[in-house]
């Protein structure tokens, strides 16, 4: 309470001012009564907790100021009450002469005057396309409605009921009552399930009333699924906001116009003492059940910002739109289900579109907009799109033509052919085929020959070859076959691609055309793609084909995205159109190409592309050497050898199958070649760096630090500490060489170990620890086992010299051991590896320490680094396996799996949670 009590001096401060000399006992009076009437009448009690004892202490001290001016008193009491309380409802007047009228209730009324009201403050009228039109200026309470319940219901109710949508007009509500909001919004709901839709505090009776939707009304519902819009202005006021707000969120109704007035529940106007003076205090208050909220003060924002004048004719704009969302919906699920060529995702795209949401659209580019959002998300196709016409130029690349005519004039057909094709022998003997469109007539007889003869003739002994594409805006499909035909071997038999055509409901192959005849160029020499932003259609076709068929390498610009292999329909009586594809491209590999543009292997400007395909060419020619040598070394220096010959004979099947045509520079060739060697391998630890200097993991002998150097070694790679409980805690970040090791070991014996080894508890954090050198495993091992017997450690295999050593603890260390005894825990994260991890496994595996954390990233003892031959390559090679010294059996790749499973940054509190644990049960004798 003191806390509360303490927050509300403020409150009383602002309400309370300073005396120059003596307490004013009529102002003192005048706030003290203020304050009884807030707490007894304002609707938020809990922020009155407090107020009270707050202003007595305030007038017993004498702070209250002294204003003579009885209108200025009120205005400083209102600026004050409405700060502390943040209302702006609270409001003081000084009215002297005011006489308070209490206006008779409505029910009270004769019915003649009643009627008169209800035809004064309700208007019906009926607008083209059967829009009923409803202004009802106060809302109707429920007693009124009661006593005149026939004539609403025949009047207004039963009217509007059976028109197709409603603009129900509220703009000039700025009167009623809360108790007729039940009604309306169940006359546009459905009879079941009933709706909690307010909840009112009545703070003088102090008590709660739920206001609900009724099971049965007086009149027919107009229901929840005709349209209906909601008008307000800045004017629009109480329970008539009351009702906009709720049919709002209830997603029953789209409310335009502009925000409305904020007003309240219930305001009354209560005087103060004896004295003029008013305070307007709101004592009761609307909390919805749907939001949480309430419209009070802040108002009913509308889902569509218009001026209030024009509202009217804007609705009618909306309800036209809305009036087309069913047609609309329909004819665009129509031309899916003819047109699209994703059969099997049509059902489940027309349910959706069925089932939709579409009470959020306002306007046409709204409907649009969520049409191409819900067909998207189901189909998960970029090019099923739906949007406004004038939204993006629309282009076609499918377009139904007749046959062209092939000529009989050979003349003519050289004419033609010349037209198509550009062929050359450039430096290097590398030959260059410029085609500028797959045309149909590719594949008549008398072009072919000619084809045979001026194109594959001259090209046939060319050492590589250049195909330029980048004026090449497309053509025929089919025609793609023979060209691939020729850059296979003779006797070669490949699936190229498939297509299935929705509209005639058929699929075609297309694979190694039997029928050519002429010199075949083969699949073993380099093909070279040049792309631009203009190759598009067809010309990406053959482009992602020699990149999926593995046949060629790709050089240029990405290209156009064009393809989508579809049909553009306007979607009938709306200024939207649907783009659908109807056929499906499907490559050698089963996947289906959805267009987008082709990404070239190596991206370079259209007009530098020639230059850069001649350094790749070049590039090209040492790479199978490279990939040889790659095996070797992996044979000759990788654990375990078996693994290794399998890993180099993938490596050279995937050269010949032309898995490494995309490779285009070391860069490329390093990330593919460690992605290849880890899949194939198993082994995460196997890495193809690309270096301009000799690695630093190549210079074996480990630098000895200097005097200087030695203390800030220490300081910056151990942590020391002791816990409560004499629970020591020692992390280190790297596992230095045991050399290092012994250069330093008198001081980080001195400045590390003295001050935990006496501890009861020690916790090892490796968490940090990504590893480092192995030589200093087994003395950081020894210091936690007697000095006798001296215990198996691990077995290490070298493969690089066939060596194997049995590594044990240590018969002698600098310093104190900490024994065998004491409880040893270690902490360890993903990031721990390497020797930090054979250092984990070993003291796990012998039940020396209790491990908690994380996985740990799975590591090796050694990896060497050898260079690649001819080079700047550079291979991690993992040299030496490990057999544990309990099982015999080899180190799993996978890490160590801690006995106790935490996150990393609970793993300490974790330890010590179960440090305490075991304690209390020692000191229990359990």
């Amino acid at each position: 309470m003191a806390g509360v009590h303490s927050a509300l001096l403020p409150l009383a401060m602002l309400l309370c001012f300073p005396l120059s000399s003596r307490a004013a006992p009529f102002q003192a009076a005048l706030v003290q009564d203020m304050a009884q009437i807030l707490l007894e009448n304002y609707c938020f009690p809990e922020n009155l907790v407090g107020m009270q004892e707050a202003i007595q202490q305030a007038i017993h001290s004498g702070e209250i100021l002294q204003i003579q001016d009885r209108k200025t008193l009120a205005a400083v009491l209102s600026a004050g009450v409405q700060g502390a309380l943040n209302d702006p409802r609270l409001a003081v007047t000084y009215e002297p002469n005011y006489v308070p009228v209490s206006p008779p209730l409505l029910p009270s009324l004769p019915a003649e005057q009643l009627v008169r009201l209800v035809r004064n403050s309700v208007k019906l009228d009926f607008l083209e396309n059967n829009v009923g039109y409803l202004r009802m200026d106060r809302i109707i309470g429920a007693g009124t409605a009661a006593k005149l319940g026939p004539l609403l219901r025949d009047n207004i109710w039963n009217k509007v009921a059976p028109t197709s949508a409603m603009i129900f007009d509220l703009r000039y509500s700025t009167a009623g009552e809360l108790s007729g909001v039940p009604f309306i919004v169940s006359f546009f709901s459905d009879p079941g399930p009933l709706i909690h839709i307010d909840t009112v505090y009545d703070r003088p009776s102090n008590s709660t009333e739920e206001l609900w939707t009724t099971p049965s009304i007086m009149a027919e519902r107009y229901g929840t699924k005709k349209d209906l819009i909601i008008l307000t202005s800045k004017r629009t006021m109480g329970a008539a906001e009351a009702v906009a707000y709720t049919l709002k969120h209830l997603k029953r109704a789209i409310v335009m116009g502009e925000r409305s007035a904020g007003g309240s529940v219930k305001v009354q106007k209560i005087k103060m003492a004896d004295s003029g003076f008013y305070i307007m205090v709101p004592v009761a208050r609307s909390v919805s059940p749907i939001t949480g909220q309430s419209w009070e003060v802040s108002g009913v924002a509308p889902s569509v910002n218009i001026i209030a004048k024009d509202a009217v004719v804007n609705a009618k704009s909306l309800l036209a739109v809305r009036s087309a969302i069913p047609k609309a919906v329909q004819s665009i699920s129509n031309i899916i289900e003819r047109h699209y060529a994703f059969m099997d995702r049509v059902p489940a795209l027309l349910y959706h579109l069925q089932a939709a949401d579409f009470f959020l659209v306002t306007s046409e580019e709204d409907l649009a907009t969520k049409l191409n959002q819900e067909s998207q998300a189901i189909s998960e196709d970029p090019r099923l799109m739906i949007r406004l016409e004038e939204d993006q130029f629309v282009f076609s690349d499918n377009k139904d033509s007749e046959d062209e005519m092939v000529p009989d004039d050979s003349a003519l057909l050289g004419t033609l052919a010349d037209a198509l094709f550009k062929v050359e022998i450039l430096a290097d003997n590398t030959g260059y085929l410029r085609i500028d469109s797959f045309d149909d007539s590719f594949l008549e007889p008398e072009l072919v020959e000619r084809m045979e003869k001026g194109v594959w003739e001259p090209l046939k002994d060319t050492d590589n070859l250049i195909i330029d594409l980048r004026y090449n805006t497309g053509g025929s499909s089919a025609s793609l076959s023979y060209i691939l035909s020729y850059l296979q071997d003779v006797l070669q038999k490949r699936h190229f691609f498939t297509i299935f055509d929705r509209v005639q409901n058929r699929t075609i192959q297309y694979d190694t055309e039997r029928w050519i005849t002429g010199q075949h160029y083969g699949s073993m020499r380099g093909v070279y793609v040049m792309t631009s932003y203009y190759t598009a259609s067809v010309g990406e076709e053959f482009a992602y084909l020699m990149q999926s068929l593995h046949r060629g390498t790709v050089i240029g610009e990405i290209t156009s995205g064009t393809l989508t292999h579809s049909k553009t329909f306007q979607v009938e009586d709306t200024g939207i159109e649907i783009t659908v594809p109807f056929i499906n491209f499907i490559d050698n590999n089963g996947e289906f190409w959805l267009g987008g543009g082709v990404v070239p292997d190596a991206i370079v400007l259209a007009e530098d592309a020639v230059g850069h395909t001649h350094e790749i060419i070049e590039f090209h020619r040492g790479l199978q050497q490279l990939i040889h040598q790659m095996g070797k070394l992996l044979e000759t220096h990788y654990a375990i050898h078996e693994v290794a010959l399998k890993v180099s004979k993938v490596l050279r099947a995937k050269w010949a199958e032309g898995m490494y045509r995309s490779v285009v520079d070391l860069e490329s060739l390093a990330s593919m070649l460690t992605s290849d060697l880890q899949e194939t391998s198993g082994d995460h630890r196997i890495h193809i760096l690309y270096c301009d200097v000799e690695p630093e993991s190549m210079r074996e002998v480990p630098m000895i630090p200097t005097a200087e150097e030695v203390g800030y070694i220490i300081n910056a790679l151990f942590k020391i500490e002791v816990m409560p409980g004499n629970v020591g805690y020692l992390r280190f970040d790297m596992m230095i060489d045991l050399e290092v090791v012994k250069a330093i070991g008198p001081q980080l014996i001195k400045s590390v170990w003295d001050k935990i080894v006496n501890t009861d508890v020690l916790i090892v954090d490796m968490r940090y620890n990504t590893g480092g050198y192995s030589t200093a495993i087994p003395l950081l091992c020894s210091y936690f086992f007697d000095v006798e017997p001296l215990r198996h450690l691990y077995t290490v295999f070298d493969h690089s010299t066939s060596t194997v050593t049995e590594v044990t603890t240590l018969p002698s260390t600098l310093g104190p051991r900490y024994g065998s005894l004491k409880d040893l825990y270690i902490l360890t994260s993903h990031m721990t590896g390497s020797a930090a991890e054979a250092f984990t496994r070993t003291m796990m595996e012998l039940k020396r320490a209790v491990v908690i954390g994380e996985p740990t990233v799975g590591g090796s003892l050694s990896s060497g680094t050898y260079q690649i031959p001819g080079s700047v390559l550079y291979a991690s090679i993992p040299n030496q396996v490990v057999l544990s010294a309990v099982t015999g059996k080899v180190w799993s790749l996978s890490g160590v799996e801690p006995d106790v499973i935490a996150q990393a940054m609970d793993a300490l509190n974790v330890a010590q949670r179960i440090i305490a644990a075991r304690l209390m049960n020692r000191e229990t004798g359990k």
